[in-house]
């Protein structure tokens, strides 16, 4: 396969790595507030049933409507990794599976091991109305 072609094939995949979001580093969080973003933090874990539940919402619901992924930032937190991180500390998650809101200093809403569509995408709504205010 020639450069050109690799290219081509690796741009390809850049939509579907989008919805899946960014994956969290120290510092990202802090970095897309302080850029004015509302971030949409997801506390998972691969071996996690009901981050898993959640995902399939998450992914069905942005597939729905584009404007969450425009709008939104979505980072994925991996909990194996990250769980007794600063950021988990200074925000209080309690376990994988938590799903926050944050705009500014404030937090807009949380969902603790909810799977429900209705409450996902009521969170995803306020972090919507938040990103477009």
């Amino acid at each position: 396969m020639n450069r050109r072609d690799f290219l081509f094939a690796t741009a390809a995949l850049l939509p579907s790595a989008a919805l899946a979001g960014a994956d969290y580093t120290p510092g990202l969080v802090q970095s897309e507030l302080a850029a004015g973003k509302t971030v949409f933090l997801d506390f998972k874990a691969d071996w996690c049933t009901t981050c898993a539940a959640q995902e399939r919402v998450i992914k069905a619901l942005k597939a729905e409507n584009p404007a969450y992924e425009q709008a939104i930032s979505f980072i994925n937190v991996d909990w194996d990794k990250y769980g007794r991180s600063d950021l988990s500390k200074a925000l209080k998650i309690p376990r994988r599976s938590t799903l926050v809101v944050l705009k500014g200093d404030q937090e807009l809403g949380r969902i603790v091991a909810g799977t429900g569509k209705d409450t996902i995408k009521a969170l995803m709504d306020t972090a919507l109305g938040a990103a477009t205010a």
